[in-house]
């Protein structure tokens, strides 16, 4: 199967069809907030062949609900559509993760009419998340799941054992190359290069977020792959003042500008290069806002405080969600993205609908959001600290007024929230689940 969309004009590549039509878009919020695109309205769907409801596993995620972690909130947003569908859909959950308060192995819930079991697994850096999957998985088959869709390449490696199983079919998204991030060890690495390789061959169908991945599959393994692009996140207002009980109202409603980081403290997100580069920045009133915390990353973590503690200008925050998480991005200068590695952001996505400027590096994931055509976000070299210090004081130097009556006709704005949408995400992954359950091996 070939699925996923075209890119648009000069990002267009040879062999990309559109199998699954876009939804429109939320209508607009209240009066003040940002204007909405314009988007066609969705014809009717391409009736799924043998329509029947399926109990689809979800493994490899953290839990839910979704607080950090782009997976875990694919599953929810998937899982929810699905069960909306008619479909049943268990998620897996384990202990440390914020979301699921019960962490007792065996304890079940519900999320949005998503079903939820709590699994054990060894809690370390190197096998929290494979032995979760593992226990994960062995629970869905002896539950008699008609899929067991994995997440990433790590669960990955257990797809040859789940096909064993009669009557399961294996779907695996890959969200990211897993294996080539910088906070793993040889060990690991070596580890996950297998689950790369195995994800090649061994699932009943793959499925990835982004066309640099789907080009990477076929030119790597010969293996073509569903393009199923992570959602926007509904656009919505918030008001600045939100943000004053967590920093203060020198950055909140008296009108204080701030860039923004969200993600986790790893390696390849480069939070250390976004730290060096904002010290040469020029204005002595704005913030640095860092969002996140460790992720089995304590070292690079600490090493960060000590690095901030050198500029009273930086604000780390530890993670945030909800109300406050999005007013941290809707009333940002620019959300920077420094990353060496990603999969499809779901940060940058979430800034692009809020109308916020994206400073990003220039990896092929922020290309195919961004494109390269002049527009008001910026791309940078990746690992170029002077080259993000003189983007970031440019679009500082834009007065903050100017910086946002663009957001209404920005053309990678309304591109992105056209191209990703959660319905449509679901429609192709349903489309996979009724295919493959159906007998059709690769």
């Amino acid at each position: 199967m070939r699925h996923g969309p075209a890119a648009p004009g000069d990002d267009a590549r040879p062999g990309f069809t559109v199998r699954s039509p876009r939804a429109p878009r939320p209508a607009a919020p209240v009066a003040g907030a940002r204007p909405p695109v314009a988007t066609p309205s969705r014809p009717p769907r391409r009736p799924a062949r043998e329509w029947r409801p399926l109990h689809v596993a979800m493994v490899g995620q953290k839990g839910l609900p979704a607080t950090y972690g782009g997976v875990e909130h694919h599953v929810e947003e998937v899982g929810r559509r699905l069960v909306e569908r008619g479909h049943r859909v268990t998620a897996y959950c384990r202990k440390g993760y914020g979301g699921w308060p019960d962490a007792r192995p065996g304890a079940t819930g519900q999320h949005l009419g998503i079903e939820l079991v709590t699994t054990p697994a060894l809690r370390s850096k190197h096998l929290d998340a494979l032995t979760h999957s593992a226990t994960s998985a062995a629970h869905a088959v002896g539950r008699g799941a008609d899929v067991v869709h994995l997440h990433a390449l790590g669960p990955g490696l257990l797809s040859p054992l789940v096909r064993m199983a009669p009557g399961v079919r294996v779907v695996q998204t890959v969200h990211g190359l897993d294996h080539e991030r910088a906070k793993w060890g040889g060990l690991a690495r070596r580890v996950l290069g297998l689950g790369h390789t195995v994800s090649g061959h061994a699932p009943d169908e793959l499925v990835v977020v982004s066309r640099a991945l789907q080009e990477h599959y076929r030119t790597r393994f010969g293996r073509e792959s569903v393009l199923a692009p992570n959602g926007t996140p509904a656009p919505r207002d918030v008001p600045r003042a939100t943000l004053d009980p967590l920093l203060g109202r020198g950055l909140g409603s008296d009108g204080g500008r701030y860039l923004l980081f969200v993600g986790r403290l790893v390696p390849e997100k480069r939070p250390d290069l976004l730290l060096e580069a904002f010290r040469a920045v020029a204005d002595p009133d704005v913030r640095l806002v860092v969002v996140g915390d460790s992720s089995f990353s304590d070292d690079v973590t600490a090493a960060l405080h000590a690095q901030a503690r050198q500029d009273p200008r930086v604000v780390l925050t530890g993670y945030q969600y909800g109300d406050v998480l999005a007013a941290l991005v809707q009333h940002a200068e620019a959300l920077v993205q420094p990353s060496a590695l990603e999969g499809m952001p779901l940060t940058v996505l979430e800034a692009l609908a809020a109308g916020t400027r994206v400073v990003a590096s220039d990896i092929a994931p922020h290309v195919e959001l961004l494109g390269r055509a002049p527009s008001r976000h910026r791309l940078v070299p990746v690992d170029d600290a002077a080259a993000l210090a003189a983007a970031l004081d440019s679009v500082l130097a834009e007065r903050p007024a100017a910086s946002r009556c663009p957001a209404a006709t920005d053309p990678v704005r309304e591109r992105v929230l056209a191209e990703h949408c959660w319905d449509a995400a679901t429609d192709l992954l349903e489309d996979v689940y009724l295919q493959v359950t159906a007998g059709r091996r690769r």
